[in-house]
Protein backbone atom coordinates (compact mmCIF):
# COMPACT_ATOMS: atom_id res chain seq x y z
CA UNK A 1 0.00 0.00 0.00
CA UNK A 2 1.52 3.12 -1.39
CA UNK A 3 1.85 6.17 1.38
CA UNK A 4 -0.92 8.15 -0.75
CA UNK A 5 -3.19 5.24 -0.44
CA UNK A 6 -2.94 5.38 3.67
CA UNK A 7 -3.17 8.60 3.69
CA UNK A 8 -6.33 8.49 1.61
CA UNK A 9 -7.57 5.68 3.97
CA UNK A 10 -7.32 7.53 7.42
CA UNK A 11 -8.66 10.67 6.06
CA UNK A 12 -12.03 8.17 5.61
CA UNK A 13 -11.86 6.75 8.04
CA UNK A 14 -11.44 10.31 10.06
CA UNK A 15 -14.37 11.90 7.88
CA UNK A 16 -16.34 8.45 8.89
CA UNK A 17 -15.68 9.48 13.10
CA UNK A 18 -16.62 13.20 11.79
CA UNK A 19 -19.64 12.09 10.88
CA UNK A 20 -21.03 9.85 13.93
CA UNK A 21 -19.59 12.17 16.42
CA UNK A 22 -21.73 14.95 14.15
CA UNK A 23 -24.70 12.82 14.44
CA UNK A 24 -24.25 12.17 18.08
CA UNK A 25 -23.81 15.47 18.89
CA UNK A 26 -27.31 16.10 17.24
CA UNK A 27 -28.53 13.36 19.85
CA UNK A 28 -26.91 15.44 22.97
CA UNK A 29 -28.51 18.51 21.66
CA UNK A 30 -31.66 16.85 21.38
CA UNK A 31 -31.29 15.59 24.98
CA UNK A 32 -29.41 18.78 26.30
CA UNK A 33 -26.97 16.39 27.27
CA UNK A 34 -24.51 19.06 28.60
CA UNK A 35 -21.33 15.76 28.74
CA UNK A 36 -22.60 14.93 25.55
CA UNK A 37 -22.11 17.80 23.53
CA UNK A 38 -19.04 18.84 25.84
CA UNK A 39 -17.57 15.62 24.46
CA UNK A 40 -18.54 15.83 21.09
CA UNK A 41 -16.94 19.62 21.14
CA UNK A 42 -13.56 17.67 22.02
CA UNK A 43 -13.99 14.88 19.52
CA UNK A 44 -14.86 17.59 16.59
CA UNK A 45 -11.63 19.49 17.45
CA UNK A 46 -9.68 16.38 17.62
CA UNK A 47 -11.02 14.93 14.17
CA UNK A 48 -10.74 18.51 12.80
CA UNK A 49 -6.67 18.37 12.89
CA UNK A 50 -6.46 15.13 11.73
CA UNK A 51 -8.91 15.78 8.69
CA UNK A 52 -6.49 18.90 8.37
CA UNK A 53 -3.38 16.86 8.47
CA UNK A 54 -4.60 14.60 5.93
CA UNK A 55 -6.88 16.85 3.27
CA UNK A 56 -3.40 18.14 1.48
CA UNK A 57 -4.12 16.47 -1.68
CA UNK A 58 -7.41 16.27 -4.26
CA UNK A 59 -10.20 14.77 -2.60
CA UNK A 60 -11.94 11.38 -4.41
CA UNK A 61 -15.37 11.21 -4.57
CA UNK A 62 -16.24 9.13 -1.48
CA UNK A 63 -14.51 11.79 0.48
CA UNK A 64 -16.13 14.70 -0.98
CA UNK A 65 -19.75 13.20 -0.25
CA UNK A 66 -18.18 12.44 3.50
CA UNK A 67 -17.48 16.01 3.64
CA UNK A 68 -20.67 17.19 2.48
CA UNK A 69 -22.72 15.07 4.82
CA UNK A 70 -20.54 16.42 7.49
CA UNK A 71 -21.13 20.05 6.56
CA UNK A 72 -24.88 19.36 5.97
CA UNK A 73 -24.90 17.50 10.00
CA UNK A 74 -22.70 20.45 11.03
CA UNK A 75 -25.23 22.94 9.59
CA UNK A 76 -28.00 21.38 10.98
CA UNK A 77 -26.22 21.02 14.75
CA UNK A 78 -25.80 24.72 14.27
CA UNK A 79 -29.32 26.14 14.18
CA UNK A 80 -30.43 23.49 16.53
CA UNK A 81 -27.73 24.85 18.99
CA UNK A 82 -29.30 28.10 17.92
CA UNK A 83 -32.41 27.37 18.09
CA UNK A 84 -31.59 26.14 21.90
CA UNK A 85 -29.98 29.42 22.87
CA UNK A 86 -32.84 31.80 21.47
CA UNK A 87 -35.61 29.17 23.27
CA UNK A 88 -33.22 29.68 26.71
CA UNK A 89 -33.08 33.38 26.53
CA UNK A 90 -36.34 34.08 25.54
CA UNK A 91 -37.21 31.94 28.78
CA UNK A 92 -35.21 34.12 30.93
CA UNK A 93 -36.30 37.27 29.90
CA UNK A 94 -39.81 35.88 30.50
CA UNK A 95 -38.92 34.72 34.00
CA UNK A 96 -36.98 38.11 34.63
CA UNK A 97 -39.77 40.36 32.71
CA UNK A 98 -36.27 42.17 31.38
CA UNK A 99 -35.31 41.53 28.02
CA UNK A 100 -31.72 41.35 27.02
CA UNK A 101 -30.59 40.35 30.27
CA UNK A 102 -27.20 39.30 29.03
CA UNK A 103 -26.71 40.65 25.43
CA UNK A 104 -23.95 43.44 25.13
CA UNK A 105 -25.24 46.66 24.14
CA UNK A 106 -25.68 47.25 20.30
CA UNK A 107 -22.64 47.99 18.49
CA UNK A 108 -20.42 46.73 21.31
CA UNK A 109 -19.09 43.74 19.66
CA UNK A 110 -17.56 40.81 20.44
CA UNK A 111 -14.58 42.76 23.11
CA UNK A 112 -17.26 43.68 24.90
CA UNK A 113 -18.25 40.67 26.74
CA UNK A 114 -13.96 40.50 27.94
CA UNK A 115 -14.15 43.67 29.23
CA UNK A 116 -13.07 44.30 32.67
CA UNK A 117 -14.92 46.61 34.62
Amino acid sequence: MSAATASGEELRGALRQMVAVLQAERQALAGLDLDGITGCAGDKAALCGMIGERARAPLDPECRGLVEAAQRLNEVNRQLRNLIAANVARRLEAMTGAPALYRAPAGAGYAYAFARR
